[in-house]
C-alpha cells in the first residue's frame, strides 16, 4: 500500500510543473516577440515624433503668436523670428507684453522650428514649420498649412 502512495505522489508532481521542453518554448516565443518590437520600436516611436511636431506648429504656438500680434499689432518679421516671442524685439516695441513663452524648443528631431512672415503658403499670416525627419526643405516638411495635392515642398 505504501508502495502505491509514492506512485501517485510521484505523478502528481509531474502534472504540476513544467518540462523543460515548454520552458525552452516560451523563452523561445519570448525572444521572438521581444526582436520583433526592438527592430520595429524606431517606427512605432517615430511616428508620434511627426504628430508631436503637427500640434506645435498647429496648435501650440497659435496662442503665443495671438497674443503678440494682439500687443504688438502684427506678428513677429522674419527677422525678428519666434525669438520676438522670449525676448522684446527691439526698443521701439512698446506695446510688447511678453515673454509669450517660457522658452522654445526644438522639433523632436532636434532642429530649430522654422518662421516666416508674411507667410508664402499662409498669405496674410504666417508659415511655421518642422523640417521633418529628414532634416533639410523637403515635401515631408510638417507645416501649419493645408497640404494640396501639387506640393513640391
Amino acid at each position: 500500500m505504501q508502495q502505491k502512495s509514492v506512485q501517485t505522489l510521484s505523478q502528481v508532481n509531474r502534472t504540476k510543473g513544467f518540462t523543460l521542453l515548454e520552458i525552452l518554448i516560451a523563452i523561445a516565443l519570448l525572444a521572438a516577440i521581444t526582436a520583433l518590437l526592438v527592430g520595429n520600436l524606431d517606427r512605432i516611436l517615430g511616428g508620434g515624433r511627426e504628430e508631436v511636431a503637427r500640434i506645435f506648429v498647429n496648435e501650440t504656438m497659435e496662442g503665443p503668436l495671438m497674443q503678440f500680434r494682439i500687443h504688438m499689432g502684427r506678428f513677429p518679421t522674419t527677422e525678428e523670428g519666434l525669438q520676438a516671442l522670449l525676448q522684446r524685439p527691439s526698443e521701439e516695441a512698446v506695446n510688447w507684453n511678453g515673454p509669450y513663452l517660457r522658452r522654445m524648443s526644438n522639433d523632436p528631431w532636434g532642429n530649430p522650428y522654422q518662421y516666416r512672415y508674411p507667410g508664402e503658403r499662409n498669405p496674410g499670416s504666417y508659415d511655421l514649420w518642422s523640417w521633418g525627419p529628414d532634416g533639410v526643405d523637403s515635401n515631408r516638411n510638417i507645416g501649419n498649412w493645408k497640404p494640396s495635392q501639387d506640393d513640391d515642398r
